[in-house]
């Protein structure tokens, strides 16, 4: 998995890419960091061609952050990703483009 953010002004793009599982995710959350002054975060997941519960988890707990404090959206989701999200409920919980 690699993970790319992009920064501009309060706005925060978190490109990923690979396999997003319980080996990768920390990784993930490492990039992620501190969302203090972040008013919207999108993960763009194109090239993401994987995700399990321990990646979900990750996308979650920045849901509940981005709750108190702008917007989270998730882009460019495969259509495999998009049945994990549709099996798990997670198509009710995030924005989704």
């Amino acid at each position: 998995m690699t993970a790319t953010k992009q920064q501009d002004g309060n706005k925060l793009t978190i490109y990923i890419e690979g396999k997003l599982n319980a080996v990768t995710s920390p990784e993930l959350e490492s990039v992620i960091g501190d969302l203090a002054g972040t008013e919207e975060l999108i993960f763009d997941l194109k090239d993401l061609i994987y995700i399990s519960s321990a990646g979900l988890r990750v996308l979650l707990t920045a849901q509940k952050i981005m709750d108190d404090q702008g917007r989270m959206v998730v882009r460019n989701a495969n259509k495999d990703v998009m049945d994990i999200f549709k099996e798990t409920g997670f198509l009710k919980i995030f924005e989704i483009e």
